[in-house]
Order: structure tokens, then sequence, then C-alpha cells
């Protein structure tokens, strides 16, 4: 008993010893960089660097367009990949492993070779749409591709598709009706996680605004590091916090989600 007890502790003090390191791993650095955006007052911790960021037109315009370029990507992502998900699961499950494989192209192709790529199939007639916003919201949706198609396919993974999609026709449903009003509701929470991930890449991602030459959060940030010193710091912790709200929704919407379909069975 005595040799099981110490065991027992034992694993207990590594495991809370690795979960410490790598808290102070991810988040000194944080720290750091928040303490060094608080002295652009010599010899006095202040806000000053983020009054002049929040201060900066430029950052105004840029950060909304970033917001823009990242809900139209959700909203592109969402009416391609949850039917297709939903597709495959349903009637061409002999397709999900090559269109996972399909899936995950953007993590192993570099972001500047996938640009210049665009660049050179999209600059000559007739697909000449090079300057249109388009191309580079269609770039967001195939680099947020991993996230988001991941994130809805464990979603359907979770619940009866072929029940529900039985139920919805026996009742007269039509396809568009069954995949908008009764499997979209059920893999809400699913869509949101991929959502918010696909929201944090389009606001950090750094080739494709610049090389399309578009307003984006990132090159203006890039533009910053370049001529400032204490701005740029600043602007990583507002992304910080922006990324980390995100999450926040997401458990917060998550959880009311839950609890709504435990009320409904009940």
């Amino acid at each position: 008993m005595n040799q099981t007890s110490d065991k027992k502790r034992g694993g207990k003090f590594w495991a809370w010893f690795w979960m410490i390191l790598g808290i102070l791993y991810f988040f000194l650095p944080l720290v750091a960089t928040f303490l060094f955006s608080l002295r652009a007052k010599l010899g006095v911790l202040s806000f000053t660097a983020y009054q002049h960021v929040f201060n900066d037109s430029n950052f105004i315009y840029n950060f909304s367009y970033s917001v823009l370029w990242g809900v139209l990507t959700i909203i592109v992502g969402v009416l391609i990949f949850v039917p297709t998900a939903y597709l495959i699961r349903l009637k061409l499950p002999k397709f999900r492993l090559p269109v996972e494989f399909i899936t995950m192209l953007p993590f192993v192709i570099p972001a500047i070779v996938y640009v210049f790529s665009l660049v050179r199939t999209f600059s000559q007639p007739p697909l000449l749409i090079v300057n249109s916003p388009a191309l580079l919201v269609a770039g967001y949706v195939i680099l947020s591709m991993p996230y988001m198609y991941s994130a809805i396919d464990t979603g359907l993974r979770a619940i009866d598709v072929q029940t529900l999609t039985e139920a919805g026709q026996s009742l007269g449903a039509g396809w568009g009706t069954i995949l908008f009003k009764i499997i979209l509701p059920n893999i809400r929470t699913a869509i949101l996680s991929g959502a918010f991930l696909s929201f944090a890449i389009v606001i950090g991602e750094l080739i494709l605004a610049q090389y399309l030459v578009k307003p984006a959060f990132a090159p203006y940030m890039t533009y910053l590091i370049q001529q400032k010193a204490y701005e740029p710091a600043a602007m990583a912790i507002i992304s910080f916090a922006l990324t980390w709200a995100a999450m926040g929704i997401i458990q917060f919407i998550g959880r009311g989600s839950e609890q709504g379909q435990i009320a409904g069975g009940h």
C-alpha cells in the first residue's frame, strides 16, 4: 500500500511539475511582452503604446478589413465544408480518407508557394481576378480548411447523421431543410470552434494579404515593427487578447448549447 501511495504521489508531482513548466514557458514571454509594451514613457509604466495604437486610424482601417475577411472566410467555409462533410459521412464514406488528405495539404505547402501560385494562375485571362478580394478570401478558406473541416467532421461524428436524415425525410423535409435546419443546429458548437480558429488564422496571416496587396491586420503589424518600438508589442498583446476572447465565446456558446440540448432532452 505504501509503495502504491508513493507512486501516486510521485506521479502527481511530475504531472504538476510539467504542467507548471508548460504554463511558465507559455506565459513568461507574454508577460515580458506586456511589460515591454508599458514602457513607452521613460521610467513610467503606462498604456501610452496602446493609446497610440487605438488612436491610429490605420489600425482601425486594417483591423476592420481583417474582421471582414475573417467573417467572409467563415461564411464561405461553412457553405462549402458542411455539405461536403455531411455528404461524405452519409453517402460517400470511401472518399473520407482522400478528402482528409486534401484538407491537410495547407500544413505541408508553404504559404509563399501557395500565394505565388495564386498570383500566377489568376493574373491572366480568362481568370483575371488577382486584384479581387474574392481571391484573398478564397485563399483564406484554403488555409483554414484543415481546422474548419476537421471541426465539422468531428461534430458530425458525434451525432447520428443517418437517423436524423431519415427522420427528416419521413417528415417530408428536403435536402436543404435537413442540412440547415436539422444537421446544422446539432453541430453548432463544432462549427463555432472551426469558425473561431479560422478567424484567428485570418487575423494573424501575413503572406496572402501582403503579396495580394490587401489591407489586413498582420501586414500593418509588420509595418509597425519596422517603424516603432513599443506599439508592435502592444498589438501582439491585443491580438492575443482577441484570440482568447474568441475561445471564451466558444466555451460560453458551447456550454449554453449543451445545456439547451439537455433541457430539451428532459
